[in-house]
């Protein structure tokens, strides 16, 4: 091949491998068709999409093949591993189980497994809050020597949780699969079920998870079959654990219309009553007074303002995201049947951003941008002449000519303002409240803006930039 029509071949290439540019807002044709150009830009075997807004499914999307061999499509009734995000379902069994007043998220370990260590001092609510201090057997993400071999869950248990704790138990965080497969043992002890009959009598039948499963595949189960790669090399099937190794930490199989029947039965009370559904998603305060953004099972974070309750979910060949926003009743479920983590982390970030709600009301001001203004307020304390009609009066009476002449001498220091990035903007007391970061030439000042909508500066105040 010529020289010059290798370059024009790897060109097309390279075009046809970047990913599209995402949808700016939520439209489901647009983002249906966003979906299949950016899975096969990012090499992802297979994927299975749903978003809710308002508590309806307005997306229910497949992408790829559930199987290479015989290239089987991905639809809507392709079960996946869900991985971690089995937590938040075995959480919510041991809360059942409270209900019932058969035990207390209260109850020492010690009460189920006496021989643990420190079993007196941990309660089962550590465990769902990853606080006990028990060693994660799982912290690779790779199926290692140990687990190519069957293990019974008790001898998991009695290998990671009967030796010596990482941390005493409340004072720190860390995420351990092994409380999980203990509290999974829990309400098989309890109820007299395996976890998986317990599950599905329980939570998965009653919520209509029709297509869903708990424990390894069966014939004629419609799981789609796992990938995985190395070094950029060919996907190929991937190795999974053998049995025993996931059971209460990441043993469910899910459709993702499935996942987000789960989502919003969770939130619309149908699963938990109000006071478990309140401690399932109430961040730990750890021992020395320390908030971690996790509940039971769940992230909760804040993001624009607004509470999600999230999990991430990989087992090998499988990632898997499921988001919650209660306050909108909306959600995002992805499934994936391989390991490309970011790509899939990515889309997640893309399509959680489109379900949120706008941004806080902020008023509109008359006149230029907050960054212009606040760039234009610093040349003026830098020549030491401001230009008090546009100032509030209280900011005007604020600013003594001595603030003046010093501030001047100090800014000068720093040459002229090049740059000005609002990185925020928000309301109070019927302001815009700007946060703004001063590109100069000689380095960077932040910049705290507040103005009327009449577009007069309320107040202007500098500090060192990060």
């Amino acid at each position: 091949m010529k020289p010059i029509l290798a370059i024009f071949c790897a060109t097309l290439l390279a075009a046809a491998a970047k990913p599209p540019t995402p949808p700016a807002t939520f439209d489901a044709a647009a983002v249906d068709a966003y979906m299949a150009p950016f899975a096969q830009a990012r090499e992802i075997v297979g994927l299975s999409v749903a978003v809710a807004r308002n508590g309806t499914v307005e997306l229910a999307g497949t992408y790829g093949k559930s199987s290479l061999t015989p290239g089987a499509p991905v639809t809507t009734n392709t079960v996946f591993a869900v991985g971690s995000v089995t937590k938040q379902f075995t959480a919510a069994c041991i809360f059942l189980l409270a209900q019932d007043g058969k035990l207390s998220v209260h109850d020492k370990v010690a009460r189920y497994y006496p021989g643990l260590t420190r079993a007196q001092d941990i309660t089962l609510l550590d465990l769902m809050n990853h606080v006990s201090g028990y060693a994660d057997y799982y912290p690779l993400d790779f199926v290692d020597s140990r687990m190519e071999m069957p293990i019974a869950p008790d001898d998991l248990i009695q290998r990671y949780a009967g030796g010596k704790l990482d941390f005493e138990p409340g004072t720190k965080w860390s995420y351990s699969n092994t409380g999980f497969v203990i509290l999974g043992r829990v309400v098989e002890k309890v109820s007299g079920q395996t976890l998986g009959d317990f599950m599905t009598q329980r939570i998965l039948r009653p919520v209509g998870m029709d297509h869903s499963f708990f424990g390894p595949a069966a014939p004629g189960k419609g799981m789609a079959e796992g990938y995985t790669r190395f070094a950029l090399g060919a996907q190929r099937p991937a190795r999974p654990e053998a049995a025993g190794w996931l059971p209460g930490a990441a043993g469910l199989n899910c459709t993702a219309l499935d996942l987000v029947k789960w989502d919003m039965a969770l939130i619309d009370g149908r699963v938990l009553n109000a006071e478990s559904y309140a401690l399932l998603t109430q961040p730990r305060t750890l021992a020395e007074g320390r908030t971690r953004e996790y509940g039971c099972g769940i992230g909760v974070k804040i993001v624009s303002n607004t509470i999600i309750l999230t999990h991430e979910g990989q087992i090998s060949g499988f990632q898997a995201w499921n988001v919650v926003v209660p306050a909108t009743h909306s959600a995002v479920v992805i499934l994936s049947n391989c390991e490309e983590w970011d790509a899939v982390d990515e889309l997640k970030g893309i399509l959680v951003n489109l379900i949120l709600p706008g941004p806080p009301w902020v008023p509109t001001i008359a006149g230029t941008d907050a960054g212009q203004a606040a760039r234009e307020f610093f040349r003026s304390l830098q020549s030491g002449r401001i230009d008090r009609g546009q100032l509030g009066d209280e900011f005007s009476r604020f600013l003594s000519e001595e603030k003046v002449r010093e501030a001047s001498i100090r800014l000068k220091k720093l040459g002229a303002p090049e740059r000005a990035e609002v990185t925020h903007r928000s309301e109070r007391g019927g302001m815009e409240v700007a946060d703004i970061r001063l590109t100069c030439e000689k380095g960077a000042i932040s910049a705290l803006l507040y103005r009327t909508p009449d577009g007069k500066i309320q107040e202007c105040l500098f500090q060192p930039a990060l």
